[in-house]
């Protein structure tokens, strides 16, 4: 009989520790018992794991006790705090935030594209950011047939990945803007919660998300760019491939779009070439016909687990350059499922 594991979902109350609940109870990991956590304030809440109605529990350090994996998505300060109190009672954890991403003893993994780093874990694996996971999920295949010299992209960003929060702000902007009242009321939350000014996202365009930093670049940007390199490369710091980031947030409730414009070492390379390898590659959807205007979009991505990946085309100016358009639900593959699919893939290999 295979084993069965006892599993704790960090931050279960919210838009992400939801989908991983939902992800969970689909996955093929054998699940003996669930335990879900979240603050004092949403403890107490009830959720369904399958049939089963369970109470949300406050965390504390001995909630980890007897638990085999923790998939961790509630803040980077409470990863930071409570992860390595699971990690000493014995637990495997998958976190969901950036507290750990560039830890050189943390694997930074997606599952189709670099699983074999789980292999070097030390009781934590780390989920790369949404717009990241994305972008690498449709230039690995490209990678690895082709090679890949240089990556520029700039992001479409969904609300969500600000949270359910900026959500219910941009439904509330839109119908202010429509009812013809002053959206700037509402902005209470983007382009992100802890900076001095906030801006409305409804009918409008915020090319900042995160924190702004003193080279210029936003932190998001900062982190396409050097997890992009640790997940291909082993190394966040590589100048084997060069990538640079533009990150826009876009009046989209959920999944991201990204324009990615790229170069290959092997310049013989077709766009047929690019989209046949897409098309192979697990976890990819192609979805690339002019003559029908088939392309992904956002509104079709939402709920699915896949990749979609578009509008590839070459840079008639520049051998060996291509343009493609990628789209992903970002709570699910750029989240919930992505951290579900690193503990499939970590049960598969025997590494908890």
């Amino acid at each position: 009989m295979s084993k069965e594991y006892n599993v704790a979902i960090l931050g279960a109350t919210g838009a992400v520790g939801r989908r991983m609940i939902d992800q969970l109870a689909k996955s093929t990991i054998p699940v003996k018992s669930v335990k879900l956590l979240a603050s004092s304030r949403s403890a107490g809440t009830h959720l369904k794991f399958r049939n089963q109605d369970l109470v949300v529990e406050e965390t504390t350090p001995d909630s980890f006790n007897g638990i085999d994996l923790v998939l961790s998505s509630a803040g980077g300060s409470v990863s930071k705090k409570f992860l390595p109190e699971a990690v000493k009672r014995g637990a495997v954890c998958v976190d969901n935030t950036s507290a750990f991403r560039m830890d050189e003893d943390v694997p930074l993994v997606v599952p189709e594209v670099n699983p074999e780093a789980l292999k070097n874990h030390h009781g934590i694996i780390a989920n790369p950011n949404c717009s990241t996971i994305q972008m690498v999920m449709a230039l690995e295949p490209v990678r690895r047939k082709f090679g890949l010299k240089q990556i520029i992209v700039s992001t479409y960003q969904a609300a969500s990945g600000a949270g359910q929060a900026a959500i219910d702000e941009l439904k509330k902007e839109s119908q202010d803007y429509l009812d013809g009242k002053n959206m700037q009321e509402d902005a209470k939350i983007l382009p992100t919660k802890g900076d001095k000014k906030h801006y409305p996202l409804a009918f409008n365009l915020l090319p900042q998300i995160d924190v702004l930093e003193d080279s210029g670049y936003s932190h998001e940007e900062w982190k396409m760019i050097h997890e992009t390199k640790k997940i291909m490369l082993n190394d966040m710091n590589s100048k084997d491939i060069k990538v640079t980031a533009t990150c826009v947030r876009v009046p989209v409730p959920i999944a991201h779009g990204e324009s990615v414009y790229f170069t290959v070492e092997d310049e013989s390379a077709t766009a047929q070439d690019i989209m046949d390898v897409i098309a192979d590659f697990p976890g990819d959807v192609l979805q690339d016909d002019i003559k029908y205007q088939i392309y992904p979009q956002p509104i079709n991505a939402e709920g699915s687990r896949d990749t979609f990946v578009g509008r590839i085309r070459p840079d008639y100016e520049n051998p060996g350059a291509f343009n493609m358009w990628v789209v992903s639900d970002n709570l699910l593959k750029g989240a919930a499922w992505n951290t579900v699919e690193n503990a499939e893939y970590l049960v598969k290999m025997g590494l908890i």
